[in-house]
């Protein structure tokens, strides 16, 4: 896919990423999270669209001080396995390594595997786990860092 185009978040993104919230989360964000994200200080977002506008996945985190947590990775379903997400963490990742962050950390669910590989790819290893932190179904994260 030659058309990718990675940017910030804009406004004009959220509706179409609060519908891959839910296409994608089975306790989705809602629309008015997203927008607070727009004026929290802490949240930094990547945003990949095709040569049209269209949102196919975009990536979040929270900073503070050297530290950040990787919030949420979406890529719409007709979209994965393309290396989307691939792109978005390693781009997520040289940016918060460039605003200071010595540390990154994100969760997982237990058994998103395609997940887990992405994120093993990308340099992160299993370094605790969260039980039950997941809800519908109920299931562990797999902390990452």
């Amino acid at each position: 896919m030659d058309d990718l185009i990675f940017s910030p978040l804009l406004p004009a993104h959220i509706d179409q990423m609060a519908e891959i919230e839910k296409e994608c989360f089975s306790v989705p964000w809602s629309r008015e999270a997203l927008l607070e994200e727009l004026d929290n200080p802490y949240a930094h977002y990547v945003v990949c669209c095709d040569g049209e506008g269209n949102v196919m996945g975009y990536i979040g985190s929270r900073i503070v001080l050297d530290s950040a947590d990787i919030t949420n990775v979406a890529v719409r379903p007709q979209y994965r396995r393309r290396g989307i997400a691939a792109q978005l963490v390693a781009m997520m990742l040289e940016q918060l390594a460039a605003k200071g962050a010595a540390s990154v950390l994100l969760e997982v669910r237990e058994s998103n595997l395609p997940a887990q590989n992405c994120y093993a790819r990308a340099g992160f290893t299993v370094v605790g786990r969260r039980k039950n932190y997941y809800e519908l179904p109920k299931e562990d994260a797999l902390l990452m860092g």
